[in-house]
């Protein structure tokens, strides 16, 4: 089972390495790199990336509790004082400070936070509510009131200062869907997912950027969706002379263009200057061009396997943190997956996440793979898996 879970990472960081090459050919050409620029340094990462995962499944399961809680500490603390860290030391992007800078490299904070905000939530749910068992949905807003205090200054570090709403997505889904796993109640699953709903409205209304990006996504949306509903309806909701988003129309049209087989690799077209920013947001309308719709179900299966050993292992466990965090890291694939491909496919509007694993970039490829190590490493400790 574990093995399993490795060789599954290991091929989609494998098909990362190959995007890395395949897609940056307008990148490398604009800005004047090495076309092998972007590959050298994905290639980097993945092994990185391998080697953490594999060398973190061989460690002793008694270690986990260390390695989980410290990540917590440490990338709470790092993305909180990150907001107050000198531009030397830091680097933005549009005004938000997302990255730490250190010799020869850099790091998102948020991303490892990620992983060590699932482990607290399985390790500490896993003892406070054994322990605890109220009836009452009072009784069980009370006793959650300190994990939504955590929640709430991440959410402001990373929603205000970070300028980054999906991440916050991911967390508050993943939050409160471990609460259900856990064994809360479903009236205290919703009433979450209504204080979620609540907060992304008021994040969105507060900046006129997301605002902006809400009008172009329905732009793009509103001739089909409104086909759906009443006339009148349709005429208040119809928005006359708004621009259409760039990147989703070419989004769109990288997979059209892909059909059944693909272009074949290297042949894509949208990634010569049409669709910025190809191998890493957008790095499935990329490859869907060029592998085409068998190509990408592939890839979407390797990532169904992935998710399905995890609850699998979950569910052969009788360890109750285990249990949580093989959830907890499923679910965190699985909604970052979601919302990248409904974002490039214009369901909903693009939030700028990575897709685990498989998106330029070093801290998500990272962070994943150490998750998914632990995963491997805290089911050692149970003789039932």
């Amino acid at each position: 089972m574990e093995k399993s879970i490795f060789n599954i990472a290991v091929a989609i960081i494998v098909v990362s390495m190959l995007a890395s090459y395949s897609l940056t050919t307008y990148t490398t050409l604009f800005f004047g790199y090495s076309q092998f620029h972007f590959f050298v340094r994905e290639l980097v990462f993945g092994a990185i990336a391998i080697w953490i995962m594999w060398y973190v499944a061989r460690l002793d399961p008694k270690h986990i509790n260390k390695l989980g809680l410290g990540l917590f500490g440490v990338f709470f603390f790092l993305m909180l004082i990150m907001n107050f860290l000198p531009s030397s030391l830091v680097t933005a992007v549009g005004g938000a400070k997302r990255w730490i800078k250190f010799p020869f490299f850099s790091i998102a904070p948020v991303e490892f936070f990620k992983v060590g905000f699932v482990f607290f939530l399985a390790w500490s749910f896993s003892r406070k509510f054994e322990q605890n068992r109220p009836n009452r949905l009072v009784h069980e807003i009370k006793l959650i009131i300190p994990y939504l205090v955590i929640f709430l200054i991440a959410v402001v570090s990373i929603a205000i200062f970070q300028n980054d709403i999906g991440q916050v997505t991911v967390l508050g889904l993943t939050l409160s869907f471990l609460l259900v796993f856990a064994g809360r109640s479903l009236k205290l699953f919703f009433i979450l997912i209504s204080l979620a709903a609540t907060l992304f409205v008021i994040f969105v209304s507060i900046s006129e950027h997301r605002i902006a990006r809400i009008k172009m996504w329905w732009a793009s949306a509103q001739n089909y969706l409104l086909s759906f509903m009443p006339q009148w309806m349709a005429q208040e909701l119809k928005l006359d002379n708004a621009q259409e988003s760039y990147q989703i129309a070419n989004s769109l049209h990288a997979i059209h263009n892909g059909g059944i087989l693909g272009q074949g690799i290297g042949n894509g077209e949208l990634k010569l200057g049409f669709l910025s920013e190809v191998h890493t947001d957008f790095v499935l309308a990329g490859l869907s061009e060029e592998i085409g719709f068998v190509g990408l179900t592939i890839l979407m299966g390797l990532y169904i396997l992935l998710l399905h050993r995890l609850f699998k292992l979950a569910n052969r466990t009788s360890d109750k943190t285990s249990y949580l965090f093989n959830v907890g890291v499923a679910m965190l694939i699985g909604f970052s997956l979601l919302i990248n491909a409904f974002g490039i496919s214009s369901i909903i509007p693009i939030k700028g996440i990575a897709v685990p694993m498989l998106s330029y970039g070093g801290s998500s490829m990272i962070a994943t793979a150490l998750a998914l190590g632990m995963v491997m490493m805290i089911n050692k400790k149970d003789p039932s898996t």
